[in-house]
């Protein structure tokens, strides 16, 4: 094996390819039931990442350059927060590992976050593929979040649950108006649309060491710009306080038609002083059911939590989503992993 560093902006479709093919691999793996992703998907994502990302990807390539058994991949925001962090990922096919190409791999994504003083490393593993969590505990990292992944069957789903929901809110919430931007946020919104989307640093961190992160409306526009470009479509539903006009809340769900039984349920939020109203059941209710009549060929929604967001995942819990795979986010000092890495001892701190 040899190692090849890459900008995923400029990389060639040759590496492009195995570098897909290889992270097609993993998601066999934590994904069992989705398709695998098709080339032009993963590369409209990686051609374009934010500029306010700087990525790096590397390659664990057989001598012939044929395949790559070993996938990472490194970025860090170039902004004014979490100026100590770097995020990675690394794969190593099954019948590769336990020969050093993770290792190798780590090595690369460490001596980046050394020369960028970026002292801080995470990575998550799924209790899908154990070998990540045992690397993890061997590198000295500490578990930083506890993330529940779920599924529901929409097939299952109460709709009659669903309407009282509804009806129940508008009661509850007799001053707010529900509504819906469906892709591109509007323009003439957009600054009161990025200090909702702040609600979402109020979600539980647990033991992470990241900083709030300031969404402007520069910052909006180039995730829509990656979410678009990789192909996915998104609603995003809102509610909307009458007298002030102030936004309240939203929940936005996003699918891609290479994966069309699949919806994914992405952020919900709803301000602290407006909460006890029924504002969250409100928005997921009524984002189901349109779903439902809108999207027959979605047969499944997924969603993410922590486990200690005890709010979220009492609605959830309620809509009939079940646990599909366990996360966890780790995180571990670059000095630590250098050190780990240069054959030093480093004692489990999970």
């Amino acid at each position: 094996m040899h190692i090849k560093q890459f900008d995923p902006k400029t990389v060639s479709e040759e590496y492009l390819v195995m570098a897909n093919d290889t992270a097609n691999e993993m998601r066999k793996e934590t994904l069992p039931d989705d398709p695998p992703r098709p080339l032009s998907e993963f590369a409209g994502m990686v051609r374009n990442l934010p500029p306010m990302i700087r990525a790096t990807m590397w390659l664990a390539l057989n001598e012939e350059e044929s395949r790559a058994p070993g996938y990472a991949v490194a970025f860090f925001m170039l902004t004014e927060e979490n100026q100590h962090l770097i995020q990675y990922e690394v794969y190593v096919e099954p019948d590769a590992r336990r020969a050093g190409v993770g290792r190798q791999l780590l090595q690369q994504v460490a001596e980046l976050a050394h020369r960028e003083n970026r002292r801080l490393m995470m990575t998550d593993t799924s209790d899908r593929i154990p070998a990540g969590e045992a690397s993890m505990q061997r590198l000295g990292a500490k578990k930083g979040l506890s993330m529940r992944v779920s599924q529901l069957r929409l097939s299952e789903l109460d709709r009659d649950m669903l309407r009282q929901w509804q009806e129940r809110a508008s009661e509850r919430a007799a001053g707010f108006d529900l509504g819906l931007w469906e892709g591109a946020y509007p323009e003439d919104d957009l600054v009161a649309i990025a200090e909702l989307h702040e609600a979402m640093n109020l979600a539980p961190m647990e033991d992470l060491e990241v900083e709030d992160e300031h969404i402007t409306p520069d910052r909006v526009r180039q995730m829509e710009q990656m979410i678009f470009g990789r192909g996915d479509e998104r609603w995003t539903m809102y509610v909307r306080e009458r007298a002030t006009g102030e936004f309240a809340g939203f929940t936005e769900v996003m699918w891609n038609l290479n994966r069309p039984a699949v919806a994914m349920q992405g952020a919900t939020a709803v301000w602290p002083k407006f909460r006890n109203k029924g504002l969250g059941r409100w928005l997921k209710a009524a984002m189901l059911d349109k779903v439902l009549k809108e999207r027959p060929q979605a047969k499944f929604v997924r969603t993410g939590n922590a486990e200690s967001n005890a709010a979220m995942l009492n609605i959830n819990v309620a809509l009939g989503f079940k646990p599909y795979q366990s996360q966890i986010f780790w995180q571990a000092e670059t000095d630590k992993v250098i050190a780990y890495l240069a054959g030093e001892a480093v004692a489990s701190e999970a």
